[in-house]
């Protein structure tokens, strides 16, 4: 590809997923490695190659807990200004700005493993933000907020962004992004650049093309799949169910035939119902009860207590960050490992493979290590390894995060038919539009949470 940003320049970055967006991030941020593939051309930050132009540019990673080294939020913040030798009568004024700047929460004695995922993004863009970049360069920045943290990252970044400020913003939340930038360029999956122009010239001319290609594209919702009957009997009941600090007492249930979305604000313990649903963690408080139906002989004993082959059997779980969840050196492997573990014959195995890598769009990463994997892809497959065993509830924890608009609406109409088909879904999620597209009932989560039913 061929491309230049001005100084002072605010550059929306699309394609669609797998089009190398993050890449082309971490090449102007001088942290793409020598031998991550084969390299030409040349790129340069400010007429210097950008391994020598690192002061100048701040990157906020796709996946922000790779990006958060110290055991204290405050000592996070101010551990880049250290390095960069800034006066120590300077950093703790310019940390509390730029966590104060995120929304941040907590004070800046709070341990670092302690956040959500929503909370670590906020955390790691104040990282950035302290440092003062004259290169902004943002991966998905609002991915894992809630709307009103989403918010304030913008905002943030609308203060942070100067008149000599040059913005690149990967986002998928285009509507919301739009007020941020002043040109959008779309990348070519196979090489180059789709489309480059203002918001209103590449959307005005392009817009229908774009978001045939996958491009989340302004004003063209994806229609809702509706049920196609009632919901059916609970499979899975939660009575007081907490873990404190992180979850105080929560009631759900979980039925068949239904898709419920669990909502509420970072921090307010939405991925620890998720974990706790799905038998990966020990309840502290109240208990989870399965019916005979999904439990089978083990229905007597809550999930966490139920054998690994059994569990995998019933309860598929996506976890927020798709790499906790990979333990193969291949993609094929991978969707294969879960059939293979409760006895599947290796021509089961294949079809099934097969069958899941088709309809992800996957198949020409069978043979790929799950780690090189876009963060869009990288979803998309831990999704399918849930799906591999054909459990009858699944549980994901933000299943649309990094996807296109094609993949979004392919991953919707994947839940719509498990749904129609007589199972359960349990998505954790901050995508209204993904909610508005599949939940049939939602559950918010307050800080400190408390479940109350929305509808």
């Amino acid at each position: 590809m061929d491309l230049r940003v001005e100084r002072g320049e605010r550059v929306l970055l699309l394609g669609p997923s797998g089009a190398g967006k993050s890449t082309l991030l971490a090449a102007l941020a001088g942290l793409l490695p020598e031998d991550s593939g084969e390299q030409e051309g040349t790129i340069e930050v400010d007429g210097l190659p950008p391994q020598q132009a690192r002061e100048q540019v701040g990157i906020l990673f796709q996946d922000p807990e790779t990006q958060l080294v110290m055991a204290r939020c405050g000592d996070d913040v101010a551990f880049g200004l250290e390095n960069r030798g800034v006066p120590s009568g300077e950093i703790w004024p310019r940390v509390d700005q730029a966590l104060a700047r995120v929304g941040f929460p907590y004070h800046r004695d709070r341990p670092t493993a302690a956040l959500s995922g929503g909370e670590q993004q906020r955390l790691a863009l104040a990282g950035v933000l302290a440092l003062r970049p004259g290169v902004l360069l943002l991966d998905e920045p609002t991915a894992n907020l809630d709307p009103a943290g989403a918010a304030l990252v913008r905002s943030a970044v609308a203060g942070a962004v100067g008149d000599d400020t040059t913005l690149i913003l990967v986002e998928h939340r285009v509507t919301e992004a739009l007020p941020l930038v002043d040109r959008v360029v779309v990348l070519e999956p196979g090489g180059g650049v789709r489309a480059d122009g203002t918001p209103e010239l590449v959307f005005g001319t392009h817009g229908e093309a774009l978001a045939d290609e996958g491009v989340w594209v302004p004003g063209r919702p994806v229609p809702p799949r509706r049920a196609a009957g009632p919901a059916g009997d609970v499979l899975l009941a939660a009575e007081r169910l907490g873990l404190p600090p992180r979850l105080a007492a929560t009631d759900l249930a979980v039925r068949a035939g239904e898709a419920l979305a669990v909502l509420g604000p970072n921090g307010a313990g939405k991925s620890t119902v998720a974990l706790l649903l799905g038998g990966l963690l020990k309840p502290g408080t109240g208990r989870v009860t399965a019916s005979r139906e999904l439990g089978g002989p083990d229905a007597g004993a809550p999930p966490h207590r139920w054998p690994a082959p059994a569990l995998a059997r019933r309860i598929g779980s996506v976890f927020q960050d798709p790499e906790h969840q990979f333990v193969t050196s291949t993609v094929f492997d991978e969707l294969a490992l879960g059939p293979r573990r409760t006895g599947a014959t290796e021509a089961a195995v294949r079809d099934r493979v097969d069958q899941l890598l088709h309809r992800l769009r996957l198949t020409r990463l069978a043979g790929a290590n799950p780690y090189t994997l876009s963060g869009g892809e990288a979803r998309r497959l831990s999704v399918a390894t849930a799906l591999a065993t054909a459990p009858r509830l699944l549980i994901c924890d933000e299943p649309t995060f990094g996807q296109d608009r094609r993949t979004w609406r392919e991953l919707v109409d994947l839940f719509a038919d498990l749904r129609d088909e007589g199972h359960a879904l349990v998505t954790v999620t901050h995508d209204a539009e993904f909610v508005a597209a599949l939940a049939d009932r939602a559950v918010i989560l307050d800080r400190p949470p408390v479940a109350a039913a929305l509808r």
